[in-house]
């Protein structure tokens, strides 16, 4: 059994959720409740980044007081977890008493590579980081299209160039590993083109008022993203060295970060050089994903192309936008979100496909008076290339394609019935009947347990109305079942 920390970014609350947030959770979610049904421990992280300027000015702009207005915002990405059914185990929020601690505990262990100068640089808001001039496209952002303040004060400083070789080193040999291998290629180029120090701090002024003080300098505030990323730490009471910090992080077997494309450079190079002056131990995966887009832009609130996650999951539910957003797209490149696949996908995959494999399936057992001896299943072999292909995919990050070979599955189970046409066999040959319903029950038993990681509550569902709920799958066979009615899995919109 392996003990995972599963994290996933802390989203700013300068607005509402939208459903770039959602993709990235419901992977994060995946992964966790995968590992669980292997046996694997889990502990399974998420929140909010309160302590951002951008988060300030949203609220300005509003005319609320900055607690007030994150406040708000963060109960919206608090609902999304809920609505989203994520099986997180805790929601941290940077705006917390041991998150502040823990930051300033960081800061206080950090200190021999921290130092002060005056500085005058780039600075996206958006972002919350400096760049070099020639780092912005036609004078702006490259992720928010926004051109950058020049901002001129004295700050600290990390010495972030000391670590080069180190990280460089621990990147390339996959002591750190960074999925997929392209995401990792462009950290190397970005180390091995020159580490230079990042600034870790801004005046409080700047800041206006708002943020964690560094320790023994009220005039100066935390960086957002030394304070942001310290939040993985943070939540597992690294501030108090509790038991679970000891557990999931000093001897945690993998540490997993889930982010987007554009944080890596955060969490692949500054996160972990801040480890290594703080003598922690470091992260043993990055998976990086990538962007829902619209039209092939980037979603995001500064562009004003977001979809808004709570409007899909009130028309579809948490099961079906769960498995669009995991069917759908690849989950290392990005993908263009369309509301009108969500409704062919629902369509061909879900009602036309599983949903009616299983109305067809129960409508069989109806007729069939007797229990069903669970002995026989002429596509075992079959099933059992299925489920090699799936464990595959998944462990490789490629959920999409771990869906389609379930769907494999599904398809060849209603093909089955096509072929077969059990309903003939019923009445001049019960024997081959029941080997044959048999034959469904227990391939459509083994698709709920795989697609369980995706849709937790259709999974138990189909095992419910195949009264296998709550048994092992090495306890089915040998097994009488009486199949049960029930409600569409899934009705027509």
């Amino acid at each position: 059994m392996t003990r995972h920390l599963i994290t996933t970014a802390i989203d700013y609350v300068n607005a509402s959720p939208h459903a770039g947030h959602a993709l990235e959770k419901i992977q994060a979610d995946v992964l966790s409740r995968y590992y669980r049904s292997l046996g694997d421990e889990v502990f399974f992280l998420t929140g909010t980044d309160e302590n951002s300027l951008k988060n300030v000015q949203s609220a300005e702009k509003e005319g609320l007081p900055v607690k007030e207005f994150v406040e708000r915002n963060a109960k919206q990405f608090m609902r999304l977890a809920q609505e989203l059914n994520l099986s997180n185990d805790d929601f941290i929020r940077t705006t917390e008493t041991r998150h502040t601690l823990g930051v300033q505990k960081l800061w206080q262990a950090c200190l021999k590579d921290i130092y002060k100068k005056t500085y005058q640089g780039l600075y996206c808001v958006g972002c919350e980081e400096f760049y070099k001039e020639d780092e912005l496209v036609n004078g702006l952002c490259p992720e928010h299209k926004t051109k950058p303040e020049l901002i001129s004060e004295e700050d600290y400083f990390f010495r972030l160039s000391k670590y080069q070789h180190t990280l460089s080193e621990l990147i390339s040999s996959n002591q750190l590993e960074i999925i997929p291998e392209s995401r990792k290629n462009e950290v190397l180029n970005f180390i091995n083109s020159g580490l230079e120090d990042i600034c870790i701090s801004r005046s409080t002024q700047r800041a206006h008022h708002w943020g964690i003080d560094v320790p023994n300098d009220s005039n100066q505030k935390v960086w957002v993203w030394f304070d942001a990323l310290s939040n993985y730490i943070t939540a597992l009471g690294y501030a108090t060295e509790s038991e679970q910090f000891k557990k999931w992080w000093l001897t945690g077997e993998d540490l997993l970060h889930c982010i987007g494309k554009g944080i890596s450079r955060f969490h692949a190079v500054y996160w972990p050089a801040m480890l290594l002056s703080a003598g922690l131990p470091l992260p043993k995966r990055i998976f990086v994903h990538g962007y829902l887009t619209v039209k092939g832009e980037k979603m995001a609130k500064s562009l004003g192309n977001i979809v808004d996650p709570f409007q899909l999951l009130d028309k579809y539910g948490s099961e079906v936008v769960r498995y669009f957003f995991i069917r759908e797209f690849s989950a290392t490149e990005d993908g263009n979100f369309s509301e009108e696949r969500i409704q062919e996908r629902y369509q061909s995959d879900l009602a036309e496909g599983l949903g009616n494999l299983l109305s067809r399936v129960l409508a069989l057992g109806e007729k069939y008076h007797s229990p069903i001896l669970l002995e026989k299943n002429e596509l075992l072999d079959f099933r059992q290339k299925i489920e090699k292909q799936y464990q595959q995919k998944m462990q490789e990050f490629k959920f999409n394609e771990a869906l389609a070979s379930v769907w494999d599955l599904v398809n060849a189970l209603n093909k089955y019935l096509t072929d077969k046409k059990p309903w003939k066999t019923i009445t001049n040959n019960p024997k081959e009947f029941e080997e044959q319903l048999a034959t469904l029950v227990l391939s459509l038993g083994k698709v709920a347990l795989l697609i369980a990681p995706v849709m937790p509550e259709t999974s138990e569902k189909i095992l419910e109305a195949l009264q296998l709920k709550n048994l092992t799958e090495t306890n089915w066979h040998n097994l009488k079942v009486s199949l049960k009615t029930g409600i569409p899995l899934f009705p027509k919109l």
